[in-house]
């Protein structure tokens, strides 16, 4: 959740629709929690075998293969007994009972639920086995990947709780659609400060006010409206002081940005009272007056007077500008005075303790000199498959195709080593660079790798799951499951083909793509020169009669429509003529058949 009252919809202006690349070979923090959440609700409807597995071990293929993410996951602690005693008001309120208080001590337990947790440790364990890092919060995993974030450790977070920005985060990836051209939604806080003019601090007020994880309510009576109208009218550094002062009731005192400064005409005075305006044109001056004398502010004849004012007409004078700003300052001094009342009116606000919590940088098991130790490792392909087997049935053979798109990609990361090795899975070797492929307006190397030491047919390739992983329906539309699933080629050998990134490929095997882009560039002259010697070659009749240039085509095909016209007006000419003969020859075969009184009649009369 984060901050209520539709925060996220506060900040969507502000949001950057990323390319494919955006973040290829940078360090990202993902809260794990948020996921694992996020898989039950999108496969509720179908019958999953353990969806929060399934859908984390085929999400973190794809941002580490397909997107060259390197993916730092963060687990949560222990939650604070008030986001414990917040929970369980959010569900007594889904039930329809209206909880006001219920402390912690009282029996509520700041644990998890032993479902969840369970469901928590199965993932760490796959991702652990998958080589990814794992770390553990203190408290809230959205909390150490915004320290992380805010120290430099990560370059992004992958989060949906909109706290984040009030522990620190400098950017957040909110979510992400792999089947298009900008797949990640970004949030970054230099554009919040731009176009919103509020910093971290502004955004701890407007939690405070508007009600968070830890304090479901607010302050009741205050919208996200008034709460962001409320923090702009201080700086950074005295918001969260002034609320502690209106918390203790001390109301009076008016924040600058409500007063303004009094306008002066153009002899130095500052007029105290609205002058008089005509009824009719609305400028300054009686109406009187004007029916005598042409008004100064009127376009007008002076036989004519006056023009009458049109709908909405704002007089510009120095009076009427004076008083309309008093107005406005009125206006903000009476909002500004019921929003204090409502805050001093409220018991215990500000809770200091969810200001320390969000203003806290220590938010993880790891010093400030050393910091956080994060490294990459190597899946464990043995227990990974184990593991896999035993939670969802999966073949090895399955495991191990869906498995190639992220071994590869270790693979050419490695061979810019010295210590790296020559066999892709021990038996798989790179042979060469396909074609170049364009997927979501993005290029990308289609790389041919052969079986080593193998020249036999296969009679069975694992292509896919087993039956009921073939009935399942995908629901979750930020991962494409086997989109980089490779294909099997039989020709006397095995081959399998893979799509990867262009620089990986060109700093693995520099020597290859140069050759293949040799190759690309002869045969691209070789047919430019065949098209130019088939232009430059004469037009045989055979050739005019199949294929004519766009300025015959046109000649030819109304000279055919007219030929064509003339020869079915002719048809229908001698079609009409043999009709009238047959006609005749009807007639007169119909006149034999008469009586001879009325063949008589017919040929005198």
């Amino acid at each position: 959740m984060g901050v209520g009252g539709n925060f996220w919809e506060l900040l969507k202006p502000y949001a950057r629709r990323e390319g494919f690349d955006f973040l290829r070979n940078k360090r990202v923090a993902v809260d794990l929690s948020f996921w694992i959440v996020q898989h039950e609700n999108a496969m509720k409807a179908t019958h999953v075998r353990k969806p929060h597995l399934r859908l984390t071990f085929f999400r973190t293929i794809n941002l580490f293969s397909k997107f060259g993410v390197l993916p730092v996951f963060i687990v949560d602690g222990t939650p604070s007994p008030l986001k414990a005693q917040a929970r369980i008001a959010r569900y007594f309120g889904s039930c329809g009972i209206e909880l006001t208080s219920l402390p912690v001590s009282e029996g509520v337990s700041a644990e998890r639920s032993s479902l969840f947790s369970s469901r928590v440790q199965e993932c760490v364990e796959l991702v652990k086995l998958l080589g990814m890092p794992v770390l553990q919060a203190k408290g809230e995993a959205e909390a150490l990947c915004a320290q992380l974030n805010s120290e430099g450790h990560v370059d992004a977070c992958i989060t949906a709780d909109s706290d984040a920005f009030l522990f620190g985060a400098k950017c957040i990836i909110k979510c992400f659609c792999p089947n298009s051209k900008e797949p990640f939604e970004c949030y970054n806080m230099s554009d919040i400060e731009a176009g919103l003019g509020l910093k971290r601090k502004h955004l701890i007020a407007i939690s405070l006010l508007v009600g968070n994880d830890h304090d479901m309510n607010g302050v009741r009576g205050i919208g996200l409206d008034n709460a962001l109208h409320f923090a702009k009218a201080f700086n950074e550094d005295d918001i969260l002081n002034r609320l502690q002062e209106i918390g203790k009731g001390d109301t009076s005192q008016i924040p600058s940005c409500t007063k303004f400064e009094d306008n002066i005409d153009v002899d130095g005075n500052c007029p105290n009272t609205k002058q008089p305006h005509c009824s009719l044109c609305g400028h300054p001056g009686s109406k009187k007056d004007h029916m005598k004398f042409s008004c100064e502010s009127c376009v007008t004849k002076d036989d004519e007077g006056c023009q009458r004012k049109p709908e909405g007409f704002k007089c510009d004078c120095c009076s009427c500008v004076l008083n309309r700003r008093h107005k406005e300052q009125k206006r903000e001094e009476n909002r500004y005075s019921k929003i204090c009342h409502k805050i001093a009116e409220e018991p215990n606000f500000p809770k200091d303790e969810i200001i320390d919590m969000y203003l806290c940088n220590d938010n993880g098991y790891f010093s400030a000199s050393d910091g956080p130790r994060i490294i990459w490792g190597k899946p464990n392909i043995e227990m990974l498959i184990d593991f896999l087997n035993f939670h969802q049935h999966w073949e090895p053979s399955y495991i191990r195709r869906t498995m190639f798109p992220m071994m590869s990609t270790i693979f050419l990361r490695d061979m810019s080593t010295p210590t790296g090795e020559t066999l892709l899975f021990g038996q798989y070797e790179f042979d060469s660079v396909e074609r170049v492929k364009m997927r979501y307006g993005y290029q990308f190397y289609v790389v041919k790798w052969k079986r080593a030491g193998v020249n036999i047919n296969t009679s069975k390739v694992p292509s896919n799951e087993s039956s009921v992983q073939q009935d399942v329906v995908e629901l979750d539309e930020m991962v494409d499951l086997l989109d980089d699933a490779p294909e099997i080629h039989v020709d006397g050998c095995n081959f399998l083909f893979t799509d990867e990134n262009m620089d990986l490929v060109g700093t693995a095997f520099p020597a290859e793509v140069k050759s293949f882009l040799q190759e690309q560039e002869r045969k691209r002259r070789k047919n430019s020169k065949s098209r130019c010697q088939e232009n430059e070659k004469p037009a045989s009749p055979n050739s005019r009669s199949t294929q004519l240039s766009i300025t015959e085509f046109f000649p030819s095909t109304k000279i055919k429509h007219r030929q064509s016209k003339q020869r079915e007006e002719s048809s229908n000419d001698a079609d009409s003529e043999g009709s009238k003969s047959s006609k005749m020859k009807r007639n007169m075969s119909n006149s034999d058949n008469l009586p001879k009184s009325v063949r008589r009649r017919l040929l005198f009369d």
